[in-house]
């Protein structure tokens, strides 16, 4: 899109904030965005809020088929193929109701992991159905580019972990005539679900630390002859306050990225059981553990989660590769469970993650970061979230669920 007087933006109806606003591809934002959670946790409605107030709203597009009843009944005992059709279906209706409550403001955003079999098809889908943004973390998406070449109004978003990354899928992309239209920084030792590290012990690297790797990055675009501001930089774990985003925005980022303090809020789409667990939870019921991806990843303590640990070395020991998903269809790339991969996970993420969704804390695994949330264990509204975040108003009255 060019940009123009009539291009939506973060005026009029959005909250106001003295932060400069985020730009991309043209559009205009509240510096202030919303992260992909998947099994469902972030769909339409929560995006569509979000973007409804002025900001960046995150669609994740993993198994969405999730939130609508038909497509489950069309293929509860589908092949491959029928739940890979369905779940690119579900992603269409999803971004088109998260735009329709939208209504012009913000930017709804779909997050694609590139660790999924269908990674390519969903990033196409994204695009055809209109989505403003397309993010992509959990793997170097250096052909992103080429994906989207049909649709030159999307802004494409990696999120990585550190200066090498950055520099890496920068200079890839470069060399192919387009360059990252923001670059969501995450740091592993505070965010939810699965993390930028190679292993559990480097998550308290210091390379991740925003007050390295934001001046780091700064001066590599310098040295890449990149100007201020053409990348944005949008830190992402940890943030929980007004006083953080200040601090962030001092050292260089131009917007912040939250995922479990937007997951808890009202408009969140996952059950009101799976807000509780993650509102409720304290620092010693969160736990760090390799999931079947092959990353580390960043949970809730739940009775499933708590027998799964107690029995993964018997699991690891009978690991073996499996003729193929035992859903019938390949989510990942690399599957611990499906691929006998024994020095990793060995459980089913789809399952245990669909099972968070609905609140169910017996088969749940519920993804949340490390950090104590803006309003404590209260459940709030998505305009009360972003606008303590960027004024540091903090309204007294709670609101219910």
């Amino acid at each position: 899109m060019t940009p123009s007087a009539s291009a939506p933006s973060a005026a009029p109806s959005a909250l106001a904030t003295d932060l400069p606003l985020l730009t991309l591809r043209g559009r205009s934002t509240l510096p202030v965005v919303q992260g992909g959670m998947g099994v469902g946790i972030s769909a339409h409605r929560l995006a569509g809020a979000v973007a409804q107030a002025g900001a960046v709203g995150t669609i994740s597009s993993v198994d969405l088929r999730r939130h609508h009843p038909d497509l489950m009944a069309a293929s509860v005992r589908g092949d491959k193929a029928t739940i890979d059709g369905v779940n690119l279906t579900a992603l269409d209706r999803e971004i088109r109701a998260a735009k329709a409550l939208a209504a012009g403001m913000g930017m709804v955003a779909v997050n694609v992991m590139r660790a999924v079999s269908e990674y390519a098809a969903y990033v196409r889908q994204a695009c055809a159905s209109g989505a403003d943004a397309v993010v992509v973390g959990a793997g170097l998406p250096l052909d992103l580019p080429e994906l989207t070449a049909p649709y030159p109004d999307v802004a494409l978003v990696p999120i990585l972990s550190d200066t090498r990354g950055i520099s890496l899928v920068v200079r890839k992309w470069a060399r192919r005539g387009r360059l990252p239209d923001a670059i969501v920084i995450e740091h592993p030792r505070y965010a939810g679900g699965h993390l930028g590290a190679a292993k559990i012990e480097d998550l308290a690297d210091p390379r991740f630390d925003f007050e390295r790797v934001l001046p780091e990055t700064q001066a590599f675009f310098k040295a890449e002859g990149i100007a201020d501001g053409v990348i944005p930089l949008i830190p992402a774990g940890g943030i929980n306050s007004h006083q953080r985003v200040r601090d962030l925005f001092a050292m260089g980022a131009s917007a912040v990225q939250l995922g479990t303090a937007f997951a808890v809020t009202v408009e969140g789409d996952a059950d009101i059981g799976f807000k509780r667990v993650l509102a409720d939870a304290r620092p010693q019921d969160i736990v760090e553990f390799m999931s079947v991806a092959g990353l580390p990843a960043r949970a809730v303590r739940t009775p499933w989660l708590e027998n799964y640990l107690k029995y993964l070395p018997k699991l690891q020991a009978v690991a073996h590769k499996k003729p193929r998903c035992t859903l019938k269809f390949d989510c990942l790339f690399q599957c611990g469970l499906r691929d006998g991969v024994a020095k990793i996970g060995q459980f089913c993420i789809d399952m245990q993650l669909a099972a968070a969704l609905r609140g169910d804390v017996a088969k749940g695994l519920f993804f949340r970061g490390a950090s104590s949330l803006p309003f404590g264990n209260e459940i709030r509204t998505v305009r009360e979230l972003i606008s303590y975040l960027l004024t540091g108003d903090r309204p007294a009255a709670a609101v219910t669920a």
